[in-house]
């Protein structure tokens, strides 16, 4: 193992590299420097009357070490190049004329709602009347999200406040009083203390509205409520909307008290726009989660994605619709086996549209409401993001090979056709990995879905190292996709196959196949995984079953520690990415404690045999290959000392390990150059334990 002050020469040395040649237009197998540098295209806006396309375009200033967000516009009657409207900003939206955007942007550091566009509707967006970008909001608080009202004179926004404070002055009068105060120690009488990469500091996201056109503060309409709208650490503008008449809100969220982190019970709520009256709970019968409430063009029902089981995040969210009048409630399609999300209704009320996970794609969908009959309209990738018009669609896709550009497609999903050619050149000058499903028996004979990637370099009749990748969640997939995190063309593009198996507990396979892994986190996957080994090495014969690695993140990570101790044979080293090392330990330091008591069925406390019945600590006397452990020190769903343990068992056993940590980094790693550094620190150790002497040269 390399003294550590060699290996930070190395990294500073490869950072430097990476800064050099973020540019490389000679052609070459892809690689991290591509991989960060990419154009990220995201988050479509169709306009009002389907020609112009809003979106947001991610650059990296890699130098600065972030990305940075820019809004554009893309006339999709006339063509031509997409003109940058915004240099920084975010979450772009059409006003109800067409004839002006909402967006939020910084001034002064803090997140503030600004319009762009025309004084004038009938002069159009890019009219000779178009006035510079104007700042809406002037508050003291960051803005977290807005939802225009239909007719465009008011917007719901978000704030995180103090909800004991009369006012948005009182949470930043607070605020800097706590900055000036020289003592540092903070008391907590409740969970939870720290979530996802943050420490509770006692404030809320509460929800608001404000009229646009006058002068006076936001009004809070969640008065009462705690709980956070939308909820954190991943909760967006889909989580709140109006009627059509403008006169009521929806908005969901989960009432906290003492018991928010071992309970996922949402509910949609209702409240009058002007604040006369506290919110309404309308779905207090079910005790699992309901949210992302959507109405109905006439106003007479509500539409929204309700899961069945309490204490589960991964249960199928069903689409549910509530007559308002009655206060009925029906399942729209409670015979489609996949859990929906995305959900949008057409204009004349007929059709609701959702993405969903489906056998190794993420497709979007249109669903009858009348019938409940599902329709697949765009597949062969995945949906990042879709803007639905009166009578086309507006598509963010990507796949394997593909990071996300726009396209367009009319309502039944026909006539694709792309739009934006963003990261066009970088990618001319890419070698590629050719992807390649397979399906196999797996666990009870019962058919699992893999794929296998190629190298970049790849030519018939020769063998290649392989990169055998473990998903995280548990319930998730490695689908046919594009990701900046775990790519299979990043492996590739240095040499090796990849391959990757969605094992029982992922989605996209039906509601029982993804439950079937809770309380069994090392039995069915672990047959699935060694039967699509041995699967795929039986079917491709340039994959060499005797130079390959193991990798996993999360859930992965946890089957990395696993197999290390149960089926380490096939391995010539592993690399683990924030896994669970110590499943006794994980239920009392990680945050949300519904998924550890749903995982093991219960408290640990109250059934701790179930917690260790696969327990990576126990099996540390039978670790034996190689292993770089990686960890982020602002983790709290998985916290570093897992890590930490693990690395520490490694080294005092004398197995050649070793141990990457990013304080700055939560449970994933998403500054460029520590990005760049994780995949040059990963990339050396597979080739070091895959190379034909087998290591012994480096290390051994």
């Amino acid at each position: 193992m390399k003294p550590l002050f060699v290996a930070l020469a190395l990294s500073l040395a490869a950072s430097s590299a990476i800064a050099a040649e973020v540019e490389n237009h000679s052609p070459h197998p892809f690689n991290i420097r591509d991989l960060v540098m990419m154009d990220r295209v995201g988050d479509p806006q169709l306009s009002p009357d389907g020609r112009y396309a809003l979106y947001t375009v991610r650059s990296t200033d890699y130098a600065a070490n972030k990305g940075i967000t820019a809004i554009y516009l893309l006339d999709l009657q006339q063509g031509g190049k997409p003109r940058k409207l915004v240099d920084k900003g975010s979450s772009p939206r059409w006003a109800p004329d067409g004839a002006s955007f909402y967006y939020l942007a910084a001034k002064d550091g803090v997140a503030q709602l600004w319009r762009w566009g025309s004084s004038d509707p009938k002069a159009g967006l890019l009219g000779k009347t178009a006035a510079a970008p104007a700042q809406v909001t002037h508050t003291p608080l960051d803005v977290n999200a807005f939802v225009l009202s239909p007719d465009g004179k008011q917007a719901l926004l978000s704030f995180d406040v103090f909800t004991d404070c009369a006012d948005l002055a009182c949470t930043k009068e607070r605020l800097d009083g706590r900055e000036a105060d020289k003592s540092t120690g903070t008391v907590y009488d409740k969970l939870f203390v720290r979530h996802w990469d943050t420490w509770a500091d006692g404030r809320r996201a509460q929800l608001y509205i404000a009229d646009l056109q006058g002068d006076e503060a936001p009004r809070l309409l969640s008065l009462g409520i705690d709980g956070d709208v939308p909820s954190k650490p991943f909760g967006g503008d889909d989580e709140f909307s109006f009627s059509p008449d403008g006169r009521t809100v929806y908005f969901d969220a989960r009432i906290a008290g003492k018991t928010e982190p071992w309970s996922t019970n949402f509910d949609v709520f209702s409240v009058p726009a002007d604040g006369s009256a506290a919110p309404k709970n309308l779905t207090a019968a079910n005790p699992a989660w309901d949210t992302a409430p959507v109405a109905s063009p006439d106003g007479k029902t509500l539409y929204y994605l309700a899961m069945k089981e309490p204490g589960f995040e991964a249960d199928r969210f069903g689409i549910m619709a509530l007559d308002l009048d009655s206060g009925q409630k029906r399942e729209v399609a409670p015979d489609w086996d996949r859990s929906a999300g995305g959900l949008k209704i057409s204009a004349d009320g007929k059709t609701l549209y959702a993405s969903a996970d489906d056998h190794g794609q993420h497709p979007l969908f249109a669903i009858d409401v009348a019938t409940g009959k599902v329709r697949t309209l765009v597949t062969d990738g995945a949906i990042g993001g879709y803007s639905l018009g009166k009578s086309r669609l507006l598509l963010q896709r990507d796949d394997l090979k593909h990071p996300a550009d726009l396209y367009t497609a009319d309502l039944q999903g026909k006539s694709l056709k792309q739009v934006t050619h963003y990261n066009e050149q970088r990618l001319k000058n890419t070698q590629m990995g050719e992807p390649e499903f397979f399906t196999f028996k797996g666990w009870n004979s019962e058919t699992v879905q893999g794929y296998v990637v190629k190298p970049a370099n790849y030519k018939s009749g020769r063998k290649y190292p392989v990169a055998f990748i473990i998903h995280g969640g548990p319930q998730g997939a490695m689908e046919n996709a594009w990701s900046y995190r775990w790519n299979p063309q990043t492996y590739a593009g240095q040499g090796f196959a990849v391959v990757t198996v969605n094992f029982h507990g992922s989605t996209g396979y039906g509601k029982a196949f993804t439950d079937s892994i809770s309380g069994d986190w090392g039995g069915k996957p672990l047959d699935d995984l060694k039967a699509g080994w041995k699967a795929a090495l039986s079917k491709y014969s340039f994959l060499d079953g005797d130079r390959a690695c193991a990798l996993g993140a999360s859930y992965g990570g946890f089957m990395v520690y696993w197999i290390a101790g149960v089926w380490n044979e096939p391995w010539k080293c592993l690399v683990d990415h924030d896994g669970v090392f110590d499943t006794r330990s994980m239920y009392y330091s990680t945050e949300e404690l519904w998924f550890e008591e749903k995982e093991n069925g219960g408290t640990q406390y109250e059934h701790p045999e179930n917690y260790e019945k696969f327990n990576p600590l126990d099996r540390v006397k039978d670790w034996r290959v190689p292993m770089l452990v990686v960890h982020g020190g602002k983790d709290f769903r998985i916290p570093d000392v897992q890590g930490l343990g693990a690395f520490t068992a490694m080294q005092r056993r004398g197995i050649p390990s070793q141990f990457l940590h990013f304080p700055d980094e939560n449970h994933w790693v998403l500054k460029p150059q520590n990005s760049v550094q994780w995949h040059e620190t990963v990339n050396a150790w597979l080739k070091q334990w895959t190379a034909q002497d087998g290591g012994r040269k480096n290390g051994k």
